[in-house]
């Protein structure tokens, strides 16, 4: 038996858990079920990551302590969790004694080691805000002379994989305000991760890692030095205060990996274990389930980490890719961002679980939820092919039960049992795809042993009551076996089967043995078929709708003369000076943010045909560019071109207001068609 500590990343304790969130968890929920069914001991530990300035952000929003707000959000986190199936040994929390103490015990080893080091370094300050940013609170342009990528995170680029401080950035931004930052000096701490170099390079390419990220990660040991990694941040911040640096407090990815620790010592200190028998033990197998953007950390400073300070090495590094939906990144305007919560209004879990199995492998690739695969793929595989050997044949035997012996099935059930070693491999491989490609072909072969036995025909001849009863009885221990192999994934049905023939669905060496001469409990309906319209429905109450104006009362407007007093009307025109001005209907076919602007949005208007204009607008703070495509606007289509250092502008758009969020783009009616003359 296999003693197997696994864990999934920590869920960010600032919003909900969302369907994109979900590959992770049910990715790591199945293979904790499977070894469990192999009679391993595998223990599944999780917790919220609670420190950082988002949280104190967020609850001064709000008007709470971030205490308040993080169990909220623990609450919420779990509850969605448990609608999914996904069953924790101990779900705790970053922000607990158990894993202070886990810090101060890592902290101690790293400066025993000699491996922290002081600098004073220049840090972007939010003026508006008051406060330090942490890098997921500031966009710029790579620093990278060879990239140059435009929006990227404060401190590595998506596209060459470079790493910086979020200093370094070309035309930073901080997204708490929009604002410029300004460069400070701080005190900060920093971890030589250089001095384990070699460690590092021969871990990472030991098999431990999918080849992938082997590969993308020796990239950093063939280059350059590795650099030192800032872990401290000053006050004020929510978190752990550093011991031996009074107003320093461990950053944010510092304390997330060991709240796994501190997670761990909470679920032994119930339980009457020994944490060392868990993370000290060379009998424990230790296992990461995370995506690919956080890679970096999980296998360079969280080794290095756990080298220093006597805790075991992760065994194998799970890694998976990103949530698509269509094709396309999960969008609010759209309604393609769904939380956990709105799915479980609409849809069975089930439904998700065995979707993402079937497209869950052991590489590091993204999965596309594509909402007409996902209901034909539902209906074909699990209701036309596994539940349905079971609804058309139990009826028949809930009178007289399974067979006393079993009947000869031509080998089918020897052809099942044979095939569950290389599913098991599979699962164990997190080729979930596979093992999904393979029990369906099982599938396959039972379904025309029972379309061509007929049992619903059988029934009519009382002379042909044994065959039926035979039948039936290979039928149902065919289901069973698919259900067994379909149990990491799929635990409800498991649960609904054994019910079905009064037994528990628990080891995975069930499926070795059919069942005979039991009484078969009364069918009741396992699944449904995926309804299209609860997908539509949900996807529509997930859209992001933008406010709607307050409905006027007609001959009681009562309009405020604010506006005009503000802004008073400037000198009078000749009709020829209007003239001049050449207003157009434009369709605005494509909007993307200027990172580096802090107004401006940039837009590519359609004038008809393939008359196309690239203008820079000024509505950054009161329009998401997703929320702009598709809509008609008016534009000054005559404007001398103006060269911006983003970029050349050819025209202007009209809108209304003072500016900031307060700003309304003017629309024209129903029917109007770019092109057309305003005016």
């Amino acid at each position: 038996m296999r003693q197997i500590l696994v864990t999934s990343a920590l869920p960010y304790a600032n919003g909900h858990i969302h369907i994109g969130h979900l590959v992770e968890y049910l990715q790591t929920d199945i293979w904790v079920r499977f070894q469990k069914m192999m009679g391993n001991r595998c223990l599944y530990i999780c917790a919220d990551d609670t420190h950082g300035t988002a949280i104190t952000i967020r609850a001064q929003a709000e008007g709470r302590s971030e205490e308040a707000l993080i169990a909220e959000m623990s609450e919420a986190h779990q509850r969605d969790f448990a609608g999914f199936g996904i069953e924790f040994d101990n779900y705790g929390s970053t922000n607990s004694e158990e894993s202070r103490a886990v810090c101060h015990e890592i902290w101690a080893a790293l400066r025993e080691a000699d491996m922290v080091v002081e600098q004073e370094i220049d840090q972007l300050f939010d003026i508006e805000k008051g406060v330090f940013l942490a890098d997921r609170f500031v966009r710029g342009t790579c620093p990278n002379p060879e990239c140059g990528s435009k929006n990227q995170p404060g401190d590595n680029c998506d596209k060459c994989n470079a790493t910086y401080t979020p200093a370094e950035l070309i035309d930073p931004v901080s997204t708490m305000s929009g604002s410029t930052p300004e460069i400070r000096t701080a005190k900060h701490l920093f971890v030589q991760i250089e001095k384990l170099h070699d460690f590092l390079t021969e871990w990472t390419q030991s098999g431990t890692l999918p080849t992938e990220s082997a590969n993308y990660l020796n990239n950093f040991f063939l280059t350059e030095p590795l650099k030192d990694w800032d872990i401290s941040r000053p006050g004020p911040y929510f978190g752990f205060e550093i011991p031996d640096s009074p107003g320093n407090y461990w950053y944010v990815w510092f304390d997330a990996p060991i709240g796994y620790i501190g997670s761990t010592r909470q679920w032994c200190d119930s339980n009457g274990e020994n944490i060392d028998d868990w993370w000290k033990s060379d009998l424990t197998e230790i296992h990461h389930f995370i995506g690919k953007d956080i890679q970096y950390f999980h296998t360079l400073f969280w080794p290095s980490m756990l080298k220093k300070s006597g805790y075991n090495l992760p065994t194998k590094v799970h890694i998976h890719g990103f949530l698509t939906v269509d094709g396309e990144k999960m969008s609010k305007s759209r309604g393609t961002f769904i939380q956990a919560s709105k799915y479980l209004e609409h849809l069975d879990p089930s439904y998700l679980r065995y979707y993402y199995a079937n497209r869950l492998s052991s590489k590091v690739e993204d999965l596309d939820f594509n909402p007409e695969e996902f209901a034909a793929k539902i209906n074909s595989d699990l209701v036309g092919k596994v539940v349905n050997l079971a609804s058309r044949t139990a009826k028949f035997v809930q009178e007289v039960g399974l067979s006393p012996a079993y009947p000869d099935d031509g080998g089918l059930f020897e052809t099942f049992s044979a095939r569950g070693a290389d599913i098991a491999a599979a699962y164990e491989a997190t080729d979930y795809s596979k093992a999904m490609r393979m029990i369906m072909e099982l599938a396959d072969q039972a379904n025309p042993f029972v379309e061509s036995n007929a049992p619903w025909e059988l029934r009519k001849d009382p002379d042909k009551a044994q065959q039926l009863q035979d039948v039936c009885t290979v039928a149902l221990n065919l289901f069973r076996t698919l259900a067994i192999y379909l149990a990491p994934v799929l635990p409800e049905l498991a649960k609904k089967t054994g019910e079905l023939f009064d037994e528990e669905l628990t080891s995975w060496d069930q499926a070795q043995t059919p069942l005979t001469a039991r009484p078969i409990a009364k069918f009741k309906h396992m699944m449904q078929r995926v309804d299209p319209k609860h997908i539509d429905a949900m996807i529509e109450e997930s859209k992001e709708e933008a406010p709607k104006a307050d409905q006027a009362i007609p001959g009681n407007w009562e309009d405020s003369g604010d506006a005009l007093a503000a802004d008073p009307i400037a000198d009078e025109i000749s009709i020829d000076d209007f003239l001049k001005t050449d207003l157009r209907v434009a369709r605005i076919i494509e909007a993307n943010e200027v990172p580096e602007a802090r107004k401006l949005v940039q837009l590519t208007l359609s004038l008809g045909g393939d008359e196309t204009r690239n203008v820079f607008a000024g509505i950054k703070a009161a329009y998401q560019p997703e929320d702009l495509v598709g809509r008609l606007v008016v534009m000054v289509a005559n404007l001398a071109p103006r060269t911006m250092k983003f970029g050349v502008s050819e025209g202007m758009i009209i809108a209304s207001g003072p500016g900031g969020k307060d700003l309304f783009l003017l629309s024209p009616d129903d029917g109007a068609a770019p092109g057309q003359r305003v005016g």
